[in-house]
């Protein structure tokens, strides 16, 4: 039997090959095939041997960049949710230390990869600049396409015109799209010559569009309800000075301003229903407070609550992000058809819709309480005339409110004479008013068709970019107030805007944007990190 041929190297090419260096990273060193990546080398000189090194290292390196990347994505993560809740940046590294101890309990074999994610101070600050950035860049992008939008400012911003005009530049907006500006009514904003929202609307005219000045409906309300003076010297006197006796926290009720009734109506809410044991409380100071068994005094202090209730309601209403002009003017014309009501029903001194008064009505059947209804129908009465005399500037445009909400119960005869024809073509089309029964104003205007509708479609743009109030802006300052604080003085005003552009906004960061533009994929070599772009890894 022949022997078997023994297998010659030099005949499968068992040699290295020059070109191995570019396409594997391996190098020919005393005799073997070295990895230049992992400096291992291959115990046979074949190109099959050197192609899986390189395969193995690849999957390797992908699966450390992939832990990198989501470490790196982590962090941002974590720091997004720090500015969004106004915590400060040093938080980080205690949330750093109580992931360490769960994943120390739970997965230990986790804990490298928790540790990775770095969640310093500065780094948290870095991620924010960075997440402040890329919403920025978004919503320049953004700005670029829109059809119409709307400036809401209030007078605590110190706004001028000029302010207004470089942010309105530096976001790339035109004039010729600004549909409106929504101010708080202070002189400085309203002003006929030098108001700022008068030159606003001059700059507009001036570029071809057509911008509405409109006063924020809910500081329009408060202002309404200051109109109700029953209820201050009733008791602000005695109550403060039984604050003061007690030895409160606060020697007063606080009221932040005039205009916010929401505070205001929860203490005489409070107040009313404690009234019995804050008499007895003072009685047994030796402190009595005759008012508190006056049923007149009582009586009148019921129907402040009761009220100041209505208000609160309202304004609830009024409150809140996404409320359309439309269904903010309904709640007002609702509640000035209740007012008027009211004022019908306390003429013969029926309290049905004023529950505290009525109970107070039982609680003191002999005394002669309907004596104040004079008084009563007074107060309701002017609030009548102060809603009546509000609010023209939503009466003028209340055609197109109600082209935009009902604009199937709209005469097409009122309406502009560019829009009579598609309006008409809307109102005999059955299905379309099924729709406008079934679906969201917004959802329901976003289905019509472009093509057939596009000058209704445009007006439904203009009316939901309108801002009945400055809610937003108030929103806005709450945050601020949190963040700006005296326990965070390092704070700087950059800082600040890039922690509130990231708490406020409703877009989302685009982290692989963020990671691609920082080049976070990193590989590790030698055992220790160092960073790398993607384009410069081997394929």
């Amino acid at each position: 039997m022949a022997a078997p041929k023994k297998r010659k190297i030099a005949s499968e090419c068992r040699r290295f090959q020059t070109r191995w260096e570019i396409e594997y990273f391996f190098k020919e060193i005393n005799g073997k095939c070295v990895c230049l990546i992992c400096n291992e080398d291959v115990a046979v000189m074949k190109e099959y041997n050197v192609r899986q090194q390189k395969t193995k290292q690849m999957a390797a390196m992908s699966a450390i960049a992939n832990h990198d990347k989501n470490a790196t994505t982590a962090s941002y993560e974590v720091a997004k949710l720090i500015a969004q809740h106004g915590k400060p940046f040093s938080d980080g590294d205690f949330i750093k230390q109580c992931l360490m101890k769960v994943t120390d309990i739970m997965c230990p074999e986790k804990v490298q990869d928790f540790n990775n994610v770095s969640l310093s101070r500065n780094t948290v600050v870095r991620r924010i600049e960075d997440l402040s950035a890329n919403l920025k860049l978004q919503l320049r992008d953004k700005a670029c396409a829109f059809d119409f939008y709307l400036i809401a400012c209030d007078e605590s911003t110190d706004a001028i015109f000029e302010a207004v005009s470089e942010a309105a530049e530096k976001m790339g907006l035109k004039w010729d799209k600004l549909c409106g500006v929504t101010t708080d009514g202070a002189p400085a904003m309203t002003g006929e010559r030098k108001g700022m929202a008068s030159m606003v609307c001059a700059k507009v005219k001036e570029s071809g569009g057509e911008a509405v000045r409109m006063h924020c409906i809910i500081h329009q309300e408060a202002l309404c309800a200051k109109t109700v003076q029953l209820g201050r010297g009733l008791y602000h006197r005695e109550f403060r000075a039984f604050l003061s006796d007690v030895d409160a926290e606060y020697r007063d009720v606080l009221y932040h301003s005039d205009v916010r009734w929401l505070s205001r109506g929860s203490v005489l809410q409070r107040f009313y229903s404690l009234r019995s044991e804050i008499d007895q409380f003072l009685k047994e100071k030796g402190r009595p407070l005759h008012e508190l068994s006056d049923p007149l005094w009582l009586a009148d202090l019921a129907f402040l609550v009761d009220l100041t209730h209505h208000l609160n309601t309202l304004n609830k209403n009024l409150q809140g992000k996404e409320q359309l002009v439309p269904h903010l003017y309904a709640h007002m014309k609702a509640f000035c058809v209740k007012l008027r009501l009211f004022e019908t029903q306390l003429r013969s001194f029926n309290a049905a819709h004023f529950p505290a008064l009525s109970e107070i009505k039982s609680a003191f059947p002999k005394a002669d309480i309907s004596a104040k209804k004079e008084k009563y129908v007074s107060v309701i009465a002017s609030l009548v005339t102060e809603f009546n005399q509000r609010f023209q500037d939503f009466s003028v445009i209340e055609k197109q409110i109600k082209l935009f909400s009902t604009p199937f119960l709209v005469d097409a005869e009122e309406v502009e004479e560019s829009l009579q024809l598609e309006l008409i073509e809307m109102q005999f089309d059955d299905s379309l008013k099924s729709q406008h029964q079934l679906l969201s104003l917004p959802d329901f205007y976003q289905s019509l068709d472009n093509a057939k509708f596009p000058l209704m479609r445009r007006h439904a743009k203009r009316m939901m970019s309108l801002f009945g109030s400055t809610y937003i802006c108030e929103q806005t300052f709450s945050l601020l107030n949190q963040n700006k604080s005296r326990l965070r003085t390092r704070m700087t005003d950059s800082h600040l805007c890039e922690v509130l552009r990231v708490s406020t906004t409703k877009l989302s960061p685009d982290m692989s944007a963020i990671l691609q533009s920082k080049g976070q994929l990193t590989h590790r070599k030698g055992g220790q990190n160092s960073s790398a772009p993607l384009s410069m890894l081997p394929e």
